[in-house]
């Protein structure tokens, strides 16, 4: 198998999945911010033009990030971050959907409509990208509300839910604009706990 991987909130999730489940993958940069995503070479592994891809061993190419960790999860069983019995693989999905769509969601849609790399792909809305920083904000303090009861992680146990967020807060990060406020001690609590994981020290620096 091969990695074709990029600066992404969807390639910091695979990345962190597969430093966390500890498999050994060989990978090649896509340098996203020059285009090579969008180049005919890569876009003959995923014609969307987006990162990652997991290349198999029979010469087939998978794409969209949560795809790709379904597989991985299911040739490398140890280490489960998807959940083991039926109650927990749902809670698990839920807590997933919730964290791209309340935190991923804002990021994606700040940097797609503000990032000029990206207007060949959506048409670009100004006004729009500034709205998100306020509904990034908004989420965030619903996340901080929902760990109020204390907890470590946001499905029970350190799961793919947990990289999906810090995933995003990563590329958050990145774009400058959208940062988790330090009043938000619960919320604040839960990021100190993931990036302390040894899967996300690959990005700290």
């Amino acid at each position: 198998m091969k990695l074709y991987n990029g600066l992404s909130p969807n390639g910091f999730r695979v990345a962190a999945f597969i430093q966390e489940k500890g498999i050994e993958i060989e990978v090649e940069t896509i340098d996203v911010m020059k285009g090579e995503a969008r180049a005919e070479a890569h876009r003959a592994r995923n014609s969307l033009g987006e990162v990652p891809v997991l290349a198999l061993d029979d010469g087939s190419f998978l794409s969209e990030s949560v795809a790709i960790c379904r597989y991985l999860e299911a040739i490398y069983p140890n280490n489960p971050l998807m959940g083991k019995s039926p109650a927990e693989m749902a809670k698990i999905e839920m807590w997933n959907r919730r964290m791209e769509h309340q935190i991923m969601g804002p990021c994606a849609q700040y940097g797609s409509h503000s990032i000029p790399i990206f207007a060949d792909k959506i048409e670009q809305i100004p006004a729009y990208a500034e709205t998100q920083p306020r509904a990034f904000s908004k989420n965030m303090q619903w996340l901080d509300n929902e760990l109020a009861d204390g907890r470590t992680f946001v499905a029970g146990d350190f799961s793919i839910a947990d990289i999906t967020g810090m995933a995003a807060l990563m590329i958050c990060g990145f774009l400058g604009e959208l940062n988790v406020p330090k009043e938000l001690s619960h919320a604040q609590r839960w990021v100190k706990a993931v990036t302390n994981r040894p899967s996300f020290s690959v990005f700290k620096g």
